[in-house]
C-alpha cells in the first residue's frame, strides 16, 4: 500500500549553504534523496560573514523565513547543509504530521535537536518538547516565523532565540535529523573538540533523546547500581 508523501506537509522547504562549499551541498542532495525530499528542497546559498558567524547564521534562518512568508508558506521547514538522518521513517513522520495538521495551534515541529524535557502526546511519533538548541532540520508554522522575523541580530544566536521564544514545540519521536555529517565550521575548535570528547554531536543528540523520554528508566537504573553497589559495600566490609 503506498502511503501519503509526508513531506506534502511543507508548503516550502530550504536549506541553508554556505555558497563555496559545494562539497556539502553534493552530500546532503544524498540525504535528501534518500528519504524523497530532493526534489522539493530549495537551496539557499550565503556568504560567509566576514566578522561573526553566529549573526551569519542567524540572518540566513531570517532570509529563509522571510522568503517563506513571502510566498504565502503556512508550514515552513528549514534545514542546514551538515543535516543527515537516521532512522527515518515515512509512517512514523506521516502520522505525526496528520496529527500536527488537526492541532488548533502549534508553533514548531523538529526532526533533529537538543531538548531539555520531553512527553508524550497521543500519537507515538510525536512529542512535545522544551526546546534547548540545534536548528538544523526544524519547521515552523506560519505564526510563529511573523514574531521571529521582527527580531533584529542583538548577539544572540538563532537557535538561543527560537528557545526565547519558549513556543508550542514538538518533536518526531525518535528524531530522524541529525546535525554532523560534516566538520562544522560554524563553531569554535574548542566546542568542536569539547563534542568530539562526548562522542561527537550526534552521539551527544541521541543520548539527550533517550534520557528527555526515558528519565523514569535513567533514574531507576542508576538507583539499582548504586543499591547493589552498597550491597556490595557492606557485604565486604
Amino acid at each position: 500500500m503506498n502511503l501519503p508523501d509526508p513531506w506534502k506537509f511543507f508548503d516550502t522547504t530550504y536549506c541553508i549553504s554556505v555558497d563555496d562549499r559545494l562539497d556539502r551541498r553534493e552530500q546532503v542532495k544524498k540525504q535528501f534523496a534518500a528519504v524523497g525530499l530532493l526534489e522539493r528542497v530549495e537551496f539557499v546559498l550565503v556568504t560567509r560573514h566576514p566578522e561573526n558567524r553566529e549573526k551569519g547564521i542567524f540572518e540566513s534562518h531570517m532570509l529563509c523565513l522571510q522568503r517563506a512568508l513571502a510566498a504565502g508558506a503556512q508550514h515552513i521547514l528549514i534545514f542546514e547543509d551538515d543535516v543527515f538522518f537516521r532512522d527515518y521513517d515515512s509512517r512514523a513522520l506521516t502520522m505525526a504530521c496528520a496529527h500536527m495538521e488537526h492541532l488548533a495551534s502549534w508553533d514548531g515541529l523538529f526532526l533533529g535537536g537538543i531538548t531539555s524535557g520531553s512527553r508524550q502526546t497521543e500519537v507515538k511519533s510525536l512529542v512535545r518538547i522544551k526546546y534547548r538548541c540545534l536548528s538544523h532540520a526544524y519547521a515552523l508554522n506560519a505564526p510563529m516565523a511573523r514574531r521571529i522575523v521582527r527580531e533584529e541580530w542583538s548577539g544572540i544566536p538563532y537557535d538561543g532565540l527560537l528557545r526565547r521564544m519558549n513556543g508550542d514545540f514538538f518533536a518526531i519521536y525518535p528524531m530522524c535529523a541529525l546535525q554532523g555529517l560534516s566538520e562544522s565550521d560554524n563553531q569554535t575548535v574548542a566546542i568542536d573538540r569539547i563534542r568530539r570528547l562526548f562522542g561527537g554531536l550526534p552521539f551527544i543528540q541521541k543520548m539527550n533523546e533517550i534520557y528527555q523520554n526515558h528519565k523514569a528508566l535513567v533514574l531507576a537504573v542508576h538507583l539499582a547500581v548504586f543499591f547493589v553497589l552498597g550491597v556490595l559495600l557492606y557485604t565486604l566490609w
